[in-house]
């Protein structure tokens, strides 16, 4: 791990811990009491959204890394990320941190049997077709270090210490706020070099392609007739694939291909432009419904 990576990983700890400080384990509890909402939240990131993708590139004529890279990307689900945005959109933060557990660990199974059918009933993309095996490393790190440490450790403070964790929680929801802003800004200075007119086009893709998984998470949650809060943190789980995962399948798997770097390194901040956007929207629909 880079120092950079291992910087970037502390934030999203601390963004983790701070979103704990505003849950308690009864929120979990409710959760597992009503699952309805859980399998809700996998439908679009393992079935619709995969499946609405590999349809797409069969449609669509791109080149065989974009279409490789939109698939690979649409079999990973969301990271700890979604989490945070699920907070900071007054959706259910449980139910978004209960299905980002479960997807993690599907993820070791549904994403490469996923991936590796996709690719291959695609003419354009069977060329392309590896036996994908993801290192359970990366994702027992995540839910370890990135979720299930920071999150009981909020949970426990709030438990046993609730004045302080009332202090904390102001300070730390700007941060988390400012940090997701931040992850913008290096991440456009990173990648500045892709920053020309020839990647509009790949732009355009993601997002139309993020829209598509935003769209996914919000039928799934309407068919499902959950509650306004599950509905939005089923949205979120449904657009903010994890592009770091597969950013790292393409260095191991695929050589670094160009094409597919910029697929993922787009989604990667485009998902947080979008999640913030959403965020702003909810916001401003719940100042409007607030009582007088």
């Amino acid at each position: 791990m880079t120092t950079q990576q291992l910087l970037l990983s502390l934030v999203l700890a601390t963004m983790v811990f701070s979103v704990a400080l505003d849950l308690r384990a009864s929120d979990f509890r409710r959760v597992a009491e009503m699952p309805r909402a859980v399998v809700a939240g996998l439908l679009p990131q393992f079935l619709l959204l995969p499946v609405a993708t590999w349809a797409a590139t069969l449609a669509l004529d791109l080149p065989p890394a974009t279409e490789a890279a939109m698939i690979l990307v649409a079999c990973c689900p969301g990271g700890s990320l979604s989490n945070v945005i699920t907070h900071l959109g007054r959706g259910h933060t449980a139910l978004s941190v209960s299905i980002s557990a479960v997807a993690a660990l599907l993820a070791l199974v549904l994403t490469p049997l996923n991936f590796s059918w996709m690719i291959a009933s695609n003419p354009v993309t069977a060329g392309w077709l590896k036996t994908l095996a993801i290192d359970p490393t990366g994702i027992w790190w995540s839910l370890l270090a990135l979720l299930a440490l920071p999150m009981a450790a909020g949970l426990l403070l709030h438990r046993h210490r609730p004045a302080l964790a009332a202090r904390l929680r102001p300070p730390l929801g700007r941060f988390s706020l400012i940090a997701l802003l931040a992850f913008i800004v290096l991440g456009l200075v990173r990648e500045r070099h892709l920053l020309t007119a020839q990647i509009l086009p790949q732009l355009s893709v993601v997002v139309l392609h993020n829209a598509a998984g935003l769209l996914l998470g919000w039928l799934a949650a309407t068919s499902f007739r959950v509650a306004e809060r599950d509905r939005r943190a089923i949205v979120i789980e449904g657009g903010m694939q994890n592009s770091g995962l597969a950013l790292g399948i393409i260095a191991v798997q695929f050589n670094a291909d160009l094409g597919m770097v910029i697929i993922a390194s787009l989604w990667g901040l485009w998902h947080i432009v979008s999640g913030l956007a959403l965020v702003a929207w909810w916001r401003h629909r719940d100042r409007l419904s607030a009582p007088a």
